[in-house]
């Protein structure tokens, strides 16, 4: 894989377990405002928004079905190892959203979250 690829929650699902009721992924939201307020580094990687139900079967085929929680950001070949969080069949992937937000701080020169 030549760029690093981010996975993303479309915002306004519902879930069968709160019927009526619409929401957002938050730990989605923030990358999605991190990745609005750097445009020109966010066109560094790839982003696929996907639906909240499952199974998310562009997210499956790069990171198996166990791995199917978002946000998540899959790592280009280049990559360091230390930046992933785990892995799938040779595939490296970051599965946290502060360890997501430490890889395009690394990676992709985005500013670091103030403390």
């Amino acid at each position: 894989m030549k760029r690093d690829k981010l996975f993303l929650l479309k915002p306004d699902f519902e879930d069968p377990a709160y019927p009526g009721q619409h929401f957002y992924c938050w730990h989605c939201a923030l990358l999605e405002g991190v990745l609005a307020s750097f445009p020109h580094l966010a066109s560094r990687l790839d982003v696929e928004r996907v639906a909240w139900r499952r199974p998310r079967s562009s997210v499956i085929e790069m990171v198996g079905d166990a791995n199917q929680s978002l946000p998540l950001l899959v790592l280009a070949d280049d990559a360091v190892d230390t930046l992933a969080t785990s892995s799938y069949k040779g595939r490296r992937f970051v599965a946290d959203k502060d360890a997501i937000l430490r890889a395009l701080s690394i990676r992709h020169g985005f500013p670091d979250p103030h403390p």
